[in-house]
């Protein structure tokens, strides 16, 4: 699949998660993530974009009926792993550059939209959103796996405490505190499915995930603002 553009990514670069997150990921995974993010893709059809798409771990779970994924991922270390893992993944898989808030694509040109801990890693979740509601066919599908926001006012206190100073650092801009669900819904997402989990299972302050599925807006797509 080409996307026929050329918009491009400023340079991503965070060497130190870069280096840790190849492991943790596969940590994670083995450690019960991969339960989770299984179900969150079985009924995945037709092009899906796969964004901020990391090593590639998600890629093995993606079921035969989807035709293509287009997976992007700013930080060249990750892609380079993640182009690795295409290769032997059981549908199609194109990795190329670009920021989840620019994607080098057409509008309108996905049936599906997929993001595991990327919401809580951008800057501006708000223009991310407004870009895959660009990309998304009208009534098209955002699959999310994310951090949120602790259920107690002390871990809160904690998990900002942590995003204003060391975590963002260490970990690729991810932020703790988040109300992604609200950010979904404010960019005009129906959230069809939804769940909270605990991972790990003890109550701390990164425990915190949301899972499901949203459909996005069945207006026009957004137009493509190139450059």
């Amino acid at each position: 699949m080409t996307t026929g553009l050329t918009r491009r990514a400023e340079p991503v670069s965070n060497p130190v998660f870069a280096r840790i997150f190849p492991r943790l990921s596969q940590t994670m995974e083995a450690g019960g993530m991969a339960a989770h993010r299984k179900p969150l893709l079985a009924g995945l059809t037709g092009q899906v974009i796969d964004i901020g798409a990391g090593v590639g771990t998600g890629f093995a779970s993606y079921p035969p009926a989807v035709d293509h994924v287009m997976a992007i991922e700013p930080e060249s270390r990750l892609r380079q792993i993640a182009a690795a893992a295409a290769r032997t993944a059981p549908v199609p898989i194109t990795v190329a550059d670009g920021l989840a808030s620019a994607l080098p694509v057409q509008s309108g040109s996905f049936d599906a939209a997929v993001v595991t801990f990327v919401l809580c890693t951008v800057p501006d979740q708000d223009a991310v959103l407004r870009e895959i509601h660009r990309v998304l066919k009208p009534g098209g599908l955002l699959c999310f796996l994310e951090h949120v926001s602790a259920d107690t006012a002390g871990l809160v206190r904690i998990q900002r405490a942590l995003d204003a100073t060391v975590w963002p650092h260490l970990f690729g801009g991810c932020h703790l505190g988040r109300d992604t669900a609200a950010a979904i819904e404010r960019a005009g997402f129906s959230i069809r499915q939804f769940d909270r989990f605990l991972f790990p299972e003890a109550r701390t302050p990164v425990s915190f995930h949301i899972i499901g599925q949203a459909t996005s807006p069945r207006g026009a797509p957004l137009p493509y603002r190139g450059g």
